[in-house]
């Protein structure tokens, strides 16, 4: 199982009452896939740019289609960009591919705006241990994750302080990314709403 695809897992777990935005998971996921390829040996990350290796194969297909994306020429890509490029839509694709792999029972309503973690129950509750374990334990880096994607109002108190460069990287570039976001997002939100007032006053 990788980061990504246990993130996915968490938030799309009956226990979860949060509503999470697509959006922010979705940028939240490609950053996890960042570090799950790192740990494959698939990538590196020189400063903030991601320097692919020679493909292989990492056996999870999203992972592999993540590998497929990099762009392979100089000066290759910032992290950033890639959160926002490969970012796009990846919350329904995990969501389709947990419910091919039999991790999780299609829900309804699954593709509206936000993941309220009121889908239906695993079709087999032992496969998706690993994640629960790991979310258990409070895994610095999946906490983190969860904390940056809105599963959780605080990082916890047992999330150490991660001292691995790139880790740190890739997980404040899905902070800063995640914000603007939800920056974008509250300006429309205000926007819109002075546009309903001006129409009001005719």
């Amino acid at each position: 199982m990788t980061t990504a695809r246990d993130l996915a897992i968490v938030a799309h777990d009956l226990t979860s009452e949060r509503s999470v935005e697509q959006g922010d998971l979705s940028l939240v996921l490609a950053g996890a896939e960042v570090l799950d390829l790192a740990g494959a040996a698939a990538l590196s990350l020189d400063g903030d740019r991601l320097s692919p290796h020679p493909r292989a194969s990492t056996g999870d297909p999203l992972l592999d289609a993540a590998a497929a994306a990099l762009v392979r020429h100089q000066p290759y890509e910032s992290v950033e960009d890639w959160l926002w490029r490969r970012g796009r839509g990846l919350s329904a694709a995990y969501v389709d591919d947990l419910e091919r792999a039999g991790l999780t029972a299609p829900s309804r309503g699954r593709r509206i705006r936000r993941w309220t973690g009121r889908g239906e129950r695993p079709v087999d509750p032992a496969v998706r241990r690993g994640a629960e374990k790991r979310w258990a334990a409070g895994e610095p880096v999946l906490v983190a994750l969860a904390f940056a994607a809105g599963l959780r109002d605080e990082p916890g108190e047992e999330v150490p302080e991660l001292v691995v460069e790139p880790v740190a990287a890739v997980l404040a570039a899905v902070g800063d990314a995640v914000q603007e976001l939800r920056a974008v997002r509250q300006r429309k939100l205000i926007e819109d709403a002075a546009f309903d007032n001006v129409w009001r006053g005719f």
